[in-house]
């Protein structure tokens, strides 16, 4: 979750301009049609903006995620405006300098700092470093469970012990107990070598599901967490920008268990929207990996077997990898 890549506009392939606009649901996509990292339509403003040095627009668009509790669409908008800093920093300092206290400006910033501080081969000790901010962070706005999530990335990088990691747990779903990016950030904690194991991640996930098989091992308990994500799927905007990364999500997960007529179908549902996460898990080039494998979902559908290997990082993912 932590590692975002740094973006200066959405990547796409063929210098194509990144279009906002709703796309309609129906035939593949041609290749020079799919976009990376697509910005929603109240986004990509904030990054037009950022980029002329103007931090007003991403202010005003998390003011007003937190006044109106949009916690899953602030969560996502913090990330990507703190990739943006990333290689185009005025914009945020110049903000930071004008509202030091501003509970926006604060978590953009501790988001920047922890990504930063993933990056360094000392890493653990750079993450320790930057606590204070996110306690800035978690101070500015007490309803908001973002500070939260970003409190358990930099749970797992600092190596923090399970109880700490309990309390933080605790502290988040106080206040969304739902929050997906807050869930997410605490599976890959349990996945973590040094504090959990897959058994551990499944039964994280099955409680909060509340209905999966406790005594089902990893392809039942697989099969049965994708086929809940199939059945939320189509009750998501289809060919938008917002839920891609959820079905990018779903796509993996069932190329990984070779299920391609499901895969096919959420390609369908899914649009011209890929998302670095998590073919970035796989391979160096997310958009090439994630156009190959189409490809592939679309001759598994027809019955044939696939071309390409799941991973370029040392063959076919398995689904207990992940």
């Amino acid at each position: 979750m932590v590692g975002t890549m740094a973006l200066q506009l959405p990547f796409i392939r063929a210098g194509r301009m990144t279009r906002t606009s709703p796309h309609l649901v129906g035939g593949p996509c041609a290749d020079d049609e799919v976009m990376l990292d697509a910005p929603d339509a109240r986004l990509s403003p904030a990054l037009v903006a950022a980029a002329r040095g103007d931090h007003g627009p991403a202010a005003g668009l998390l003011h007003a995620t937190r006044a109106a509790a949009e916690w899953e669409r602030r969560d996502r908008y913090v990330t990507r405006l703190a990739a943006f800093a990333r290689s185009r920093p005025e914009w945020l300092d110049a903000w930071l300098a004008t509202a030091p206290k501003d509970p926006d400006a604060l978590l953009v910033g501790a988001q920047l700092a922890v990504d930063g501080a993933w990056r360094s081969p000392a890493r653990a000790e750079a993450l320790r470093e930057v606590s204070p901010l996110l306690t800035a962070a978690a101070r500015g706005d007490r309803r908001d469970p973002v500070p939260w999530r970003l409190a358990l990335d930099h749970a797992r990088g600092a190596q923090a012990g399970h109880k700490y990691f309990e309390e933080l747990w605790a502290a988040a779903v106080r206040r969304a107990p739902h929050h997906y990016g807050c869930h997410v950030a605490a599976l890959r904690y349990l996945a973590s070598s040094w504090h959990g194991s897959h058994h551990e991640c499944f039964d994280f996930a099955d409680r909060a599901a509340q209905d999966a098989p406790a005594d089902a091992g990893p392809r039942e308990r697989l099969d049965a967490a994708v086929d809940r994500a199939i059945a939320l799927s189509p009750r998501l905007p289809a060919a938008d920008p917002w839920p891609a990364r959820m079905r990018n999500l779903l796509i993996f997960v069932l190329v990984c268990l070779e299920r391609w007529a499901d895969a096919q179908e959420q390609l369908r549902l899914n649009g011209p929207y890929a998302t670095s996460f998590p073919w970035d898990r796989v391979s160096d080039d997310p958009l090439g990996h994630f156009l190959r494998i189409r490809d592939d979902i679309r001759v598994g559908a027809a019955g044939r077997p696939p071309e390409h290997p799941r991973s370029e990082r040392g063959g076919r993912v398995r689904p207990g990898d992940h």
